[in-house]
């Protein structure tokens, strides 16, 4: 999946705490992480997607994910929801 099929998707959340939610409740189809975050805030969330195994795509920054997503400031993660 790359970050341009991101922006067409309409089931999308954005945010660590959003993406957690969808994550832990095995609602996550995809779950996309910026490089440039910080390790600590995205550690739990890595687990838990691996554990329930959630394809991961990690893009270049957070400015590029949050752009992808259609939003003005940058994004840590984002999933697209089954």
């Amino acid at each position: 999946m790359h970050l341009i099929e991101l922006k067409k998707k309409n089931k999308l959340k954005v945010g660590t705490k959003q993406s957690t939610r969808a994550v832990k409740e095995g609602k996550a189809e995809t779950l996309f992480i910026a490089r440039d975050c910080e390790q600590h805030v995205v550690r739990n969330i890595i687990e838990e997607a691996q554990n329930k195994n959630i394809q991961i795509v990690y893009v270049d920054s957070m400015k590029k994910l949050g752009k992808a997503c259609g939003i003005d400031v940058g994004a840590a993660t984002a999933v697209i929801v089954k």
